[in-house]
């Protein structure tokens, strides 16, 4: 199980970008949301998680 970095609860399945996981949900929900719909700023604003570096010890 990991954590989606969109709706933040723990699933098994979905994609990996780069160190981060988006559940097919998610994904699903993201893809067919128009740019003009308010839930679109949300999910851009969840993926900036994406671009910050992750060092793993």
């Amino acid at each position: 199980m990991e954590k989606c970095i969109i709706c933040e609860k723990e699933k098994k399945i979905g994609i990996h970008l780069y160190t981060s996981f988006i559940c097919t949900d998610c994904e699903r929900e993201m893809v067919k949301t128009d740019t003009d719909d308010p839930k679109y700023k949300f999910y851009i604003e969840q993926m900036k998680v994406i671009k910050e570096t992750k060092i793993v010890t």
